[in-house]
């Protein structure tokens, strides 16, 4: 499991001509939509209308179950910055946080986290109660016990999100097989490379599809918890839990914003590149291999490994 850490005849124009017709007439009336949208006071925005769309509606009594699922090597900022959010969720009308938060793994024997932060899980996959909302963060191998809990469990859900790359986690779960999803930028590539049937999306801080999402790297997790905290209860309960949390990042309103590492980096003969993880190596140390008369170079056996099974796809010209 990558972590942060190691850090693609006459008929037939006749009906071409109909759909370029219709197209045109498609476009116009978005167009016209939009125009008229802007201009009607009160109108509400995409965003707002998204937000409509991926409206969560809560329960009228009781709490929202939140499972953190958790290994060995979890990251910690992964996991304690949404358990964060959901701990001071400040929803209208009530006392309290609205979630009920708790842990679950393969045991209840203590983990050990990154920086060494030691957890003893509450759960484990055989007893956990049914969670609504699902948060999985960055770390080690899953089992497969774990996974199998996922695919289940994502069945009733609301939300199963990952933070960083937990991503791979949901992809090895195969719920993100066909969709798009995006992960920490140190490992947009090995990802890509990994599942080729996910649309990794760069400089995002979150991708939300509605009952899965993926967070970028890190303090992404508290931008899409926020933003789960507003399908349920509304921008304003969203807005007053950052207010006590004093967080004052705004990714959670603008989920494209991570615009620095949107771009994909660009491998030189002075500065070459890991085919597959992107990562800056050195060449005088480095796995490399010549491949058509062209020296590539790894930064480690994995990434090497991953290339060999299909080196056209890794290379770029």
């Amino acid at each position: 499991m990558l972590t942060r850490r190691s850090y693609q005849p006459k008929t037939a124009m006749a009906a071409l001509d109909n759909r370029r017709a219709g197209l045109v007439r498609g476009l116009f009336a978005v167009s016209s939509f939009l125009l008229t949208c802007i201009a009607a006071p009160g109108c509400a925005s995409i965003n707002e209308r998204d937000h409509e769309y991926l409206r969560i509606e809560p329960p009228i009594s009781g709490k929202i179950p939140v499972a953190f699922v958790l290994s060995s090597g979890a990251e910690v900022v992964d996991f304690a910055g949404p358990w964060g959010v959901f701990e001071y969720a400040n929803s209208p009308n009530r006392q309290g946080s609205p979630f009920q938060l708790f842990t679950v793994a393969d045991s209840t024997t203590p983990i050990k986290c990154s920086g060494g932060l030691s957890i003893i899980p509450d759960y484990t996959f055989a007893n956990a109660p049914k969670p609504r909302i699902i948060v999985i963060p960055a770390m080690g191998e899953p089992s497969e016990a774990m996974l199998s809990w996922i695919r289940e469990s994502s069945k009733q859900t609301d939300v199963t999100m990952s933070v960083c790359t937990g991503s791979f986690v949901l992809a090895k779960a195969g719920l993100l097989s066909g969709k798009t999803a995006t992960t920490h930028h140190g490992a947009y590539g090995y990802f890509a490379a990994s599942f080729p049937d996910v649309s990794v999306k760069r400089g995002a801080r979150y991708v939300d599809l509605g009952n899965v999402a993926t967070a970028g790297g890190l303090t992404s997790g508290i931008d899409l918890a926020l933003r789960v905290v507003e399908r349920y209860y509304g921008r304003d309960a969203a807005e007053r839990t950052a207010l006590d949390l004093e967080y004052q990042g705004t990714g959670w309103k603008a989920p494209d914003s991570n615009a620095v590492y949107a771009k994909a980096p660009v491998s030189t003969d002075a500065r070459p590149l890991c085919p597959i993880c992107e990562m800056e190596v050195d060449k005088n140390g480095a796995l490399a291999e010549l491949y058509k008369g062209r020296k590539v170079y790894f930064c480690g056996e994995s990434c090497k490994n991953l290339f060999d099974t299909n080196p056209q796809r890794f290379l770029k010209p």
